[in-house]
């Protein structure tokens, strides 16, 4: 699917050419190389020898009732994380002092802020992080994901009917002010426009063979 997205973007942008230049190309996708712009950090970090940390700097921590995935991204942050884990005395701990200091304790420092952590609830957790001004989010099922009121808000999913029922499909996410681009309401059934096609196909051949008679 991420391959096909790029392909997207490149046949657009194929079309854009040929409308300013007449001229057409030929597209190449490559689903490897797709996966692999989904790890810009890794493949940076792939050719150095340095030595990575047990744990990074982006990470989980467990709570009561599931994961709040946290990034410690700056100074700011990282005092907002103790404080929220009830350890402000870590700021002036050697271990933490800097930033290279703590990716060599990570371990040490993420053990400490889940032996918090794991007392409350994601939710709780959620709100403690967020009054002290660190990045966070929950870990959540698709189900739960696709409650989300922005996703509501949005329309970002469009209601499908087969022979099968009824489901729920996504829909593109963009919008476009002149466009519709929603996902049409039935899904047709396996074989359900052979025929129609067929006939399609066979009346363009009659008319083709009439035109080369002629």
């Amino acid at each position: 699917m991420l391959t096909g997205v790029y392909a997207f973007g490149a046949i657009s942008a194929a079309l854009y050419q040929r409308h300013t230049t007449g001229k057409g190309q030929h597209i190449d996708v490559s689903m490897l190389e797709s996966m692999l712009t989904l790890t810009p950090t890794e493949v940076q970090a792939s050719q150095f020898e340095l030595p990575p940390p047990s744990r990074p700097m982006f990470g989980s921590v467990e709570t009561a009732d599931g994961y709040v995935m946290v990034a410690i991204a700056s100074e700011k942050t990282f005092q907002g994380l103790v404080r929220a884990a009830g350890h402000p005395e870590w700021v002036a701990d050697a271990r933490f002092a800097k930033y290279a200091d703590r990716r060599r304790h990570w371990n040490e420092m993420m053990d400490g802020v889940e032996s918090w952590s794991r007392t409350v609830t994601t939710a709780n957790c959620l709100a403690e992080l967020n009054a002290h001004g660190v990045p966070c989010s929950a870990y959540r099922t698709v189900a739960e994901a696709m409650d989300d009121p922005q996703l509501v808000h949005r329309g970002a999913l469009a209601e499908v009917e087969d022979d099968g029922g009824i489901f729920k499909v996504m829909n593109m996410p963009f919008r476009m002010s002149g466009a519709k681009v929603a996902a049409g309401a039935r899904a047709p059934a396996l074989g359900e426009h052979t025929s129609a096609l067929l006939g399609e196909a066979e009346c363009s051949e009659e008319k083709t063979a009439a035109s080369a008679g002629k």
